[in-house]
């Protein structure tokens, strides 16, 4: 009796027609103040970064070639059948915690616990990751400039020679963390001007770029065959996904069931023209051969004559990388809160500022452990944490999505998503093909991190949920 009645447990689902009996007031409320574009451009903030900026020149050099648009292209529809499904979700569920809850209402408890205790590891990773590679960027300029930085504050131990720790990058994630801790409204308005700032970088390489391309540089169009294209589609993926990350943002929107699906869909749309429009530019002004494969648009202009723009380009890359740290930052502050506040996780941490009215407390852990995987820790490895996670959230939402509408087919959908339920299925079968891409040792660390998650649920989360009382 006792394992069925702990089956049953597991199996406990958040009742999705009184989800708004559950919100919270007083000192667990988020405030809701975010309009329709500052969360289209925390999806925008989220989605480009070193997609263009790296990723692009990377997969043109040894990947696919010119082909690397349609790499984009690939990537940008398996993202879509996923973004699709959080659209649905964002509109119906107008939660923090976006997968997280989604799957906590329709597949149950520990369905839930798995994928936000998950994103607890990817998300913190995603932004140590993308404060080790602008501290590389910064690195760069200082260089430029004639200027040198001691070698054992430019990297973490064992990441080259004489190498301590990435201040740079530790200070990155603190101040990041400073800066949502300011409140929502305050931190959305500092990124949405630094997205426009980094979309006007994007249409300045395009709009000069475009008058040095040649046509001959896109032949052949193919030169590492059909499955090139394939091959830097799954690289390219992990560029295209950050409106997951902004439907956390959902409860802290001012009109969440109608702006959250709508943001979601703008955000892939913007990113994936800008990233179309780069690629022809990339692969039209130089060789596939000649790309440098780190900093590629820096590398192109500077080969045409414009090396002013190319360090203009370099400024730009950071701007928008940093946009990508405050978008995923936010996200997992945003999870651990939702779980907090279920009470899988001690209430204190769902705790959040009396005036700000934000997690401050999860914001500082968040900030100073992404810190320390920044500073100590080197970039491939911390990397390697950061892909399994999304994937598997894709599959949770995309199989949730379909579930639902047949579970409860009238509930008031401000959204629906198209071609159910083969658009959904569609994204399932894309996220277990790039799971398959994955190294061993990511499965390895994914084990040790869920075994953690499992002892912590059974041990506590399973006893302290809201809903064990119930």
């Amino acid at each position: 009796m006792a394992g069925l009645r702990m089956g049953e447990g597991i199996l406990r689902r958040k009742p999705i027609e009184h989800i708004e009996e559950t919100e919270a007031t007083g000192d667990t409320a988020l405030e809701r103040t975010l309009g329709l574009w500052q969360l289209t451009a925390i999806g925008v903030g989220g989605i480009i970064g070193a997609g263009i900026f790296t990723l692009a020149g990377t997969v043109a050099h040894g990947v696919a070639g010119p082909a690397v648009v349609l790499s984009f292209l690939i990537a940008g529809v398996a993202s879509a059948t996923a973004a699709l499904s959080y659209a649905e979700f964002a509109g119906l569920i107008p939660k923090a915690g976006s997968s997280y809850t989604y799957g906590y209402v329709v597949l149950g408890e520990f369905a839930g616990w798995f994928i936000g205790w998950d994103l607890l590891l990817e998300y913190t990773a995603i932004v140590a990751v993308v404060a080790i590679g602008i501290s590389g960027y910064f690195g760069f300029l200082v260089e430029q400039l004639g200027a040198d930085l001691p070698d054992w504050l430019q990297g973490a131990p064992g990441s080259g020679p004489g190498h301590r720790v990435d201040l740079i990058a530790s200070v990155l994630c603190l101040l990041i963390a400073w800066l949502l801790n300011l409140g929502t409204r305050s931190a959305a308005r500092f990124e949405t001007v630094v997205v426009v700032l980094k979309v006007l970088v994007v249409l300045l390489v395009v709009g000069v770029g475009m008058f040095h391309i040649d046509s001959a540089n896109y032949r052949p169009f193919f030169p590492f065959g059909i499955g090139g294209a394939f091959t830097g589609a799954a690289t390219v993926f992990f560029a295209v996904f950050g409106y997951d990350a902004l439907s956390t943002a959902a409860e802290e929107s001012k009109d969440a069931q109608r702006h959250v699906p709508k943001a979601i869909i703008y955000s892939l749309v913007i990113s994936m023209v800008l990233y179309v429009a780069a690629c022809l530019v990339l692969t039209g002004m130089q060789s596939y051969r000649a790309i440098d494969s780190e900093s590629g648009f820096s590398s192109a202009f500077a080969a045409v004559g414009l090396s002013g723009l190319a360090n203009v380009i370099a400024v730009g890359a950071i701007i928008g990388i940093l946009t990508v740290m405050f978008t995923f930052m936010l996200a997992v502050t945003r999870v651990w809160f939702a779980m907090s506040r279920d009470g899988l996780l001690p209430a204190w941490f769902a705790k959040t500022h009396a005036t700000r009215h934000v997690p401050t407390r999860v914001t500082w852990i968040v900030g100073c452990a992404s810190a320390v995987l920044a500073g100590f820790v080197p970039i491939g490895e911390a990397a390697e944490l950061t892909n399994i996670g999304i994937l598997l959230a894709f599959v949770v939402v995309c199989s949730a999505v379909i579930v639902l509408r047949y579970r409860q087919p009238d509930l008031p959908r401000t959204f629906r998503t198209p071609g159910m339920p083969f658009v959904p299925a569609l994204g399932v079968v894309f996220s277990i093909w790039l799971i398959t891409f994955l190294a061993w040792q990511t499965w390895v660390r994914f084990a040790v991190w869920f075994a953690i998650g499992v002892v912590i649920y059974f041990s506590y989360s399973y006893k302290h949920s809201r809903l064990a009382g119930r």
